[in-house]
């Protein structure tokens, strides 16, 4: 397999030329825009293939509302979460509040627009920005099977200084009664900002997929990480909202539950059979890795995973 998705890294590669690294979050446009990794995670033989730059690390950033949503069920309970959050697609930029606004909604449509990912983020135990966010990084450890993973201080930095609308964000939480009178904003909006800014591989990515593939339970060591309806919702969750208003057309295409990044990570899952980590930092219109949104239909079509077949 190794053999084969290298062939399939080189082929796809010259996409990048169609997209473009991340400009307004200034470090991520220090990025090289060819780099191309992926990793696939075979659950039933626990083992790992790779080709390309699937060592390389960049930043997580909107990936990381995955593992902060199950976090946050982990810690609250699924119906308390989902008390104060939907699960609708929000047809909108993932950093909108159109929506909201226009139908005067009294919660977030959904964890991974970044409004929810932010409302996410207060569900997390700790009262300062620093004890949530390493109960964070400990808990992307242990499900990404990656005990390297580290914050990146350059893009922490970069986030913190360019994060304007995600201030605006926050505020209107806070203004329409969303978050408690008591949230003191500027550490919630902190500890967003690490959260979005963890290094991680193509191998970490294929780890967490792997642990969605398997219900919950990591195949690596037969733990319980996640419980399994935590799973299956996140999963549903990523096919809906998992590329923003991109997410329709993707499943029209590539068929598998995913979360992209602006950092140009991808994370996708073929329940019961792999997890799929794949990174190309240059993003099309919509945010999305260019070549890796086409390295990723590829392999899709090569393994026979699409689970609307």
């Amino acid at each position: 397999m190794n053999d084969e998705l290298l062939q399939l890294v080189q082929k796809f590669k010259p996409q990048y030329k169609n997209g473009k690294v991340a400009q307004y979050i200034p470090a991520l446009s220090k990025v090289t825009p060819s780099l191309l990794g992926i990793s696939i995670y075979d659950i039933q033989k626990d083992q790992l293939y790779t080709a390309g730059d699937h060592r390389h690390p960049f930043a997580i950033e909107s990936i990381s509302k995955v593992p902060v949503l199950l976090l946050a069920i982990q810690q609250n309970g699924l119906s308390t979460v989902f008390q104060k959050v939907d699960a609708e697609p929000t047809g909108f930029p993932f950093n909108s509040i159109l929506n909201m606004e226009i139908n005067h909604r009294k919660k977030p449509m959904n964890p991974f627009v970044n409004i929810g990912a932010i409302f996410m983020n207060s569900f997390i135990k700790g009262k300062r920005s620093t004890d949530r966010f390493h109960q964070m990084l400990e808990y992307m450890k242990l499900i990404m099977n990656d005990p390297s993973l580290t914050l990146n201080l350059e893009i922490y930095h970069s986030e913190s200084e360019t994060g304007d609308i995600n201030r605006s964000l926050a505020y209107y939480l806070k203004g329409q009664h969303i978050l408690p009178e008591t949230c003191d904003i500027p550490d919630l909006l902190d500890s967003y900002f690490r959260q979005c800014s963890v290094n991680v591989t193509s191998d970490s990515l294929a780890y967490l997929g792997g642990l969605l593939a398997n219900n919950g339970v990591a195949p690596w060591n037969g733990k319980q990480l996640c419980s399994k309806k935590a799973a299956t919702i996140t999963k549903s969750l990523m096919t809906t909202a998992g590329l923003y208003d991109e997410s329709g057309d993707f499943s029209l295409r590539i068929g598998l539950p995913a979360k992209s990044g602006v950092g140009g990570g991808l994370l996708a899952v073929a329940p019961h059979r792999y997890g799929i980590g794949i990174f190309g930092p240059a993003l099309d219109i919509q945010g999305n890795s260019v070549a890796g949104m086409a390295l990723l239909q590829a392999v899709t079509e090569w393994l026979d995973i699409d689970i609307f077949e």
